[in-house]
């Protein structure tokens, strides 16, 4: 994979496109899910509008997750900062590439789920959520060590385009 200089205007647009349309998957999950578990239970069910918006904004986080790791592929990836250990190197290639996987898998889940009535995708899809929260988790706080504690101003990377 070649090394990039930094991360480009449309590469960080999708990063933080796939954080603004997690954040309410979050906040707003119980109203699909309690549709889901109606359908199941063969109730009707009524998603509202928050139930398509949910199944919308999976997809759309689907589409960027792969538009950024082609991005990846073929512009590359800015070299991790001097200042940081072969661990931090690894949990960070970890995290990332745990990121990737896990927001592929929870929106395949999903949508088995949604459009399969698939029990079992769901509950799949629910345990990565779980595991989606975590990583995101690890990499905030990645992020505000390398930043705050490593003075690496590695945050610039996703507010200042480079190419």
């Amino acid at each position: 994979m070649p090394t990039a200089q930094g991360y480009s205007r449309l590469h960080i647009a999708l990063h933080w496109l796939v954080v603004a349309l997690i954040v309410p998957q979050f906040l707003f999950n119980e109203t699909i899910a309690e549709a889901f578990d109606a359908t199941l239970e063969g109730r009707v069910a009524d998603p509202g509008v928050l139930g398509p918006l949910h199944v919308l904004c999976g997809m759309a986080i689907a589409i960027a997750v792969v538009w950024r790791i082609g991005l990846r592929v073929k512009n590359g990836v800015p070299a991790a900062p001097a200042a940081e250990s072969a661990v931090q190197k690894m949990i960070a290639t970890g995290t990332h590439l745990g990121l990737y996987l896990v927001l592929l898998l929870t929106a395949a889940s999903g949508s088995v789920a949604w459009f399969g009535g698939v029990e079992t995708a769901g509950d799949v899809h629910e345990a990565m959520t779980t595991v989606l929260l975590i990583l995101v988790g690890l990499h905030v706080v990645g992020a505000l060590y390398q930043q705050f504690v490593l003075k690496t101003n590695i945050m610039d990377r996703m507010r200042t385009p480079r190419v």
